[in-house]
């Protein structure tokens, strides 16, 4: 019966769950559970959660996101979310349970992982593989991890930054840093009170870094309309917003980006480093739909970096097809 179950890829990020299933994503939703305070009862999950911030009382519903930097930070509302999600795609009464591959960022410890494993088996899965977001990024960019050559991967996700070098199906060298898409909406937010006494959330803060955003100046300057609150008489407020003021905002977690990417290209062996020179470094994750973000790291590293054609899949794919690959699920079965 088991031939007839469905095998998924799940990039369980601290933004947004995505599912891949038979070469395609067939779920994509915000890693968001909307609670009643009162007795913890959950309401709703991702996108319905994700249009109920900022717009409702947080003494009587609040807005939790269950992963932080990656990881499970509220074990049981995780295993209600993925079993919500799983449930979207395999129906409510499974007969035949998921086998599933789910990324864990590189460097969690093995509670973090069992948390992850222990989640996913609640959550309705009949069998979970665990693997390294990096190399899951790098498999999903259609890197060649399987060859003797060293490829590297950067994948910015909304919680964290991750840099890897891999060969042989194996990352060689890596680190992750507690930097990702939310905190370049923090610095955003930040920017904006600094500079025009005006509150915004962090929806808004990030409708300005998608419709506006860059990490180096543009050859077209962009404006974008903010709403907010003035923080001196309270009432609402709009200024108009640059790409170039968003670039000024962004400097700084951009520049802990860079470190992240340094740090692994400082520590990589000779001759794999040669590789990654030649073969240049590729970019996925959320965060590299930034504008601009390739040329940054370069001009950063001196090593050219090129976006993924899909970045904000890579990790998810990249998942679902190492379910496919023997020689990969092989290594990740004796590491487990």
């Amino acid at each position: 019966m088991a031939i007839f179950s469905k095998r998924l890829g799940v990039d369980l990020g601290t933004v947004n769950v995505l599912i891949y299933e038979g070469g395609q994503i067939v779920l994509q939703e915000p890693s968001l559970v909307a609670l009643i305070v009162e007795d913890d009862r959950i309401v709703d999950f991702g996108q319905p959660a994700r249009e109920m911030m900022g717009r409702v009382d947080e003494e009587d519903i609040q807005i939790v996101r269950p992963l932080q930097n990656g990881v499970i930070a509220d074990y049981e509302i995780t295993e209600a979310m993925l079993s919500y999600f799983f449930s979207k795609i395999a129906g409510r009464v499974r007969f035949f349970r998921p086998t599933v591959m789910i990324s864990v960022p590189w460097g969690v410890t093995s509670v973090e992982k069992r948390a992850v494993h222990e989640a996913a088996l609640a959550a309705g899965a009949r069998d979970v593989y665990l693997i390294w977001e990096p190399l899951a990024a790098a498999i999903g960019a259609g890197l060649p991890v399987g060859t003797p050559a060293g490829d590297m991967v950067v994948n910015i996700g909304g919680g964290i930054t991750e840099a890897a070098v891999l060969t042989m199906n194996n990352i060689i060298r890596a680190e992750s840093g507690r930097i990702g898409g939310l905190r370049l909406d923090d610095a955003i937010i930040s920017y904006v009170r600094r500079k025009y006494n005006l509150s915004i959330g962090q929806p808004t803060a990030e409708s300005v870094k998608i419709q506006v955003g860059a990490a180096i100046d543009q050859p077209t300057e962009l404006t974008m309309e903010l709403q907010g609150r003035d923080n001196v008489s309270g009432l609402p407020r709009t200024v108009l917003m640059t790409t170039g003021e968003v670039v000024e905002a962004l400097q700084e977690p951009l520049g802990q980006i860079a470190t992240v990417v340094k740090n692994v290209l400082g520590n990589t062996p000779p001759e794999l480093a040669s590789d990654i020179i030649d073969r240049g470094i590729m970019l996925t994750g959320g965060g590299a739909l930034l504008r601009g973000i390739d040329e940054y790291l370069t001009r950063q590293t001196g090593v050219p970096v090129y976006r993924a054609d899909d970045p904000m899949i890579c990790v998810a794919a990249g998942a679902g097809r190492a379910l496919e690959d023997q020689a990969i699920l092989r290594r990740i079965t004796q590491g487990q």
